[in-house]
Formats: structure tokens, C-alpha cells, sequence
């Protein structure tokens, strides 16, 4: 089952991601985020970690970086880099 799910991602990136506009906000992809948390999670967690990142991509999103946390969690990862003093 984990094959077949990171090899539909990855048909996905090859032959229907080149031909959209790029509107991912966070970093890395939500498409590499999927194919990580399936190999991370597990096929039932992964999928649902990829969805939920999925549907909090959207265009009034904070974007940054969001990765794949080692423990299983619906909600984002807020490991955003650290800003300096002279940016507030």
C-alpha cells in the first residue's frame, strides 16, 4: 500500500504538477511532505497528514517552513526560522 500511495504522488509530480501554476506556501512541497509522511507514518497516517497539509495550503495561509513532525499530528509543525531583532 505504501508503494502505491509515494508512487501516485510521485505520478503526480512527473505528469500533472508541471503543467499547474506553483501555489505550494510551504516548504518543502505538499507533494514531498505526502511522500514523507507516508514513509515516516505509515500509509493511514501519512495519507492523513497529507491531506490535512493539503487543505491548510491555501492562499490566506501563513506560509514557511512546515516539515513532517516525528510524532503523528494533523496540525502544522511551526519550525520557522528564527527572525532577527532588526525585523520586528
Amino acid at each position: 500500500m505504501r508503494k502505491i500511495l509515494v508512487k501516485t504522488v510521485q505520478g503526480y509530480q512527473r505528469w500533472i504538477s508541471p503543467i499547474l501554476p506553483p501555489a505550494c506556501r510551504y516548504y518543502p512541497t505538499c507533494s514531498n511532505y505526502m511522500i514523507e509522511a507516508i514513509d515516516k507514518h505509515g500509509p493511514a497516517k501519512g495519507l492523513a497528514m497529507g491531506t490535512a497539509r493539503i487543505l491548510r495550503c491555501h492562499p490566506f495561509c501563513t506560509p514557511g517552513y512546515d516539515l513532517v513532525p516525528n510524532h503523528f499530528s494533523l496540525r502544522r509543525n511551526w519550525s520557522e526560522p528564527t527572525k532577527n531583532k532588526s525585523q520586528k
